[in-house]
């Protein structure tokens, strides 16, 4: 902009030299050839002028138009920028209003969670010094007492050092449940250590390989279905033993022996739900569910 002014005015100031020259008096005898081209040169030179300053006019209206209409986008874009910071303002406040009361009604259900497993450990407590005031301390007199289902085992501790069969395996389903799987091995552990006899005893087993299962521990868990089935046969558990020992050899890539704990489910217990589940795994494999 400042070169084109500089310009036109040396422009300008040329074809004003021009005029005073061709202004001038000038004798009729000293009037030559040369006068009269430069007077020619000079109408030439003003004729110039205005044409730039023509189009230099023009050009400065489509610069000076392009000069407000991006100030009048540059104000609508800060307006709408505005528009949009005071949007998010607004959201984050009212985000963070929610965000709260969210943080303190999960802490709320938190604590209730906590009072109720206080309340439970506590109802647990009494049951058990119940039981313990409830055991007989000694035979009745006559004979001896008669083997329950919840009878301990022969030389365990008397009084209250046994665990009660029934607290003590529910808690260890609890814990399982819970995914507190050291402290339900234990459990069961006691269960198996104190009623070896019992039905419950075969159950408790069961659970320890579902724990070694869930840990992925396959040839633990093999060991402990294995126990089941030798020992309690006879137990509602053992379909299900034989399913998950398959299962465990199965991912422990031993196909052959899995397939064939497999089809000794379908052939034992054909009508269980877990015969249905080792079809259905036996199929997945491509495997006939049957030997033949």
């Amino acid at each position: 902009m400042q070169t084109s002014r500089t310009y036109r005015n040396r422009l300008l100031s040329a074809a004003v030299l021009g005029m005073l020259l061709a202004s001038c008096a000038v004798p009729a005898h000293a009037a030559s050839k040369e006068i009269i081209e430069l007077q020619t040169q000079v109408q030439q030179l003003m004729d110039m002028v205005q044409r730039i300053q023509s189009t230099l006019d023009t050009r400065l209206g489509v610069i000076t138009h392009l000069a407000e209409q991006t100030a009048d986008d540059a104000n609508r874009v800060t307006a709408t920028v505005n528009a949009l910071q005071q949007k998010i303002n607004a959201q984050n406040e009212a985000g963070g209003g929610k965000i709260d009361a969210v943080s303190g009604q999960v802490q709320s259900l938190n604590d209730s969670v906590d009072e109720l497993k206080s309340r439970i450990a506590k109802l647990d407590k009494s049951i058990q010094e119940l039981q313990s005031q409830a055991q007989p301390s000694q035979a009745p007199a006559g004979g001896a007492a008669p083997m329950s289902s919840g009878a301990p085992a022969a030389g365990a501790p008397s009084g209250g050092q046994v665990p009660p069969l029934q607290e003590t395996f529910q808690g260890g389903v609890r814990d399982y449940n819970a995914a507190h799987y050291e402290v339900a091995a234990g459990e069961f552990q006691d269960v198996l250590h104190y009623y070896p006899l019992d039905d419950l005893a075969g159950t408790a087993q069961f659970y320890l390989g579902e724990i070694a299962y869930r840990q992925q521990n396959y040839a633990e868990a093999v060991k402990a279905y294995n126990a089941v089935l030798e020992g309690f046969s006879g137990n509602a558990k053992a379909p299900a033993a034989q399913l998950r020992k398959g299962l465990s050899l199965l991912q422990m890539n031993k196909k052959e022996a899995g397939v064939h704990e497999l089809r000794l489910l379908v052939q034992r217990h054909p009508q269980t739900p877990e015969a249905a589940q080792a079809r259905t795994k036996l199929n997945t494999l491509g495997v006939r569910p049957t030997g033949r």
